[in-house]
């Protein structure tokens, strides 16, 4: 980070999401404990928060990984193989809580709701309850869901409290998400010539592929963490995109990438996998208001 300027922090803009409010979580981090300014900077899409940091317009990303009703989030793991000088510093776990926001006088009259496709999956059975007709419409962000809401009152929006107080929007009904444990652990991403934050980290995240879509291929790579004793808290496929069937392979490993366990691992997996990609050593924070 540049020390002589407050240190820019990318997120998935505009104002209102929950990326700002993990950002701003770690904004607040900063100041508290390592006496860093910084600043917000929002960008339209998650892969432009990613670059910004790769091409030095912004110091920092906080990015969306995983939510714990619909999974992990590709736009950030395709973007993370792709950069290959950012690295995760710090996983942030922020409770979701959605509310329906829209001028309506009730729900009966909207006809249709917008939001980013994540938010609109974890309230899918609140939506087939209570607006079974109503056409669901998918927005770059949960805050973005939420532009033209006062000149169109039989439209909604899904987005935080936060985002309803923030723009003067009324919420029509609050805490809608199907499940009430909904969680999203974000991932607080830098170049990788960044000094560190202070934890001692206690995960690993990495990707590889294997040499050939052969049987046992990717067990062997597996049998590694396996017989050194590393739990894998997350396993997860993603297409290569350069042929039908071939895949990356996205681990989350339960040990710091010093660790004397975790340094055999990774010598035994250059030897079973084509490509190896360190994303991060990291500890995780759980974020509170």
């Amino acid at each position: 980070m540049k020390k002589c300027e407050p240190a820019a922090i990318a997120y998935l803009g505009p104002p209102g999401t929950y990326s700002e409010q993990a950002a701003s979580f770690y904004l607040n981090w900063l100041k508290s404990n390592q006496e860093i300014e910084a600043t917000l900077s929002p960008y339209p899409t998650i892969a432009k928060s990613l670059q910004a940091v790769a091409t030095e317009q912004a110091d920092i990303a906080v990015v969306p990984v995983e939510n714990s009703i619909e999974g992990s989030v590709s736009m950030t793991m395709d973007s993370l193989w792709q950069l290959d000088s950012l690295r995760i510093k710090l996983a942030l776990v922020l409770p979701i809580n959605h509310a329906l926001i829209s001028c309506a006088n009730q729900l009966e009259n909207i006809k249709t709701v917008y939001s980013h496709p994540q938010a609109l999956a974890q309230c899918q059975s609140w939506l087939a309850k209570f607006l079974p007709n109503a056409n669901l419409i998918a927005r770059n962000s949960t805050t973005e869901a939420l532009q033209g809401l006062p000149q169109a009152p039989e439209t909604a929006a899904i987005s935080s409290q936060r985002a309803a107080q923030l723009y003067n929007l009324p919420i029509l009904a609050s805490r809608i998400n199907d499940y009430p444990d909904n969680c999203t652990r974000f991932w607080v991403v830098a170049k990788e010539s960044t000094e560190n934050n202070g934890f001692n980290p206690t995960h690993t995240s990495l990707a590889f592929s294997v040499p050939a879509n052969l049987p046992g291929a990717l067990v062997k790579a597996l049998e590694v963490f396996a017989h050194l004793g590393i739990n894998l808290s997350r396993i997860e496929s993603r297409p290569t995109k350069r042929s039908l069937g071939e895949y990356l392979f996205f681990i989350d490993a339960e040990a710091a990438v010093s660790s004397p366990l975790m340094t055999s691992a990774l010598a035994e997996l250059n030897s079973s996998t084509e490509v190896l990609k360190i994303f991060g050593s990291y500890s995780v924070l759980t974020v509170t208001d």
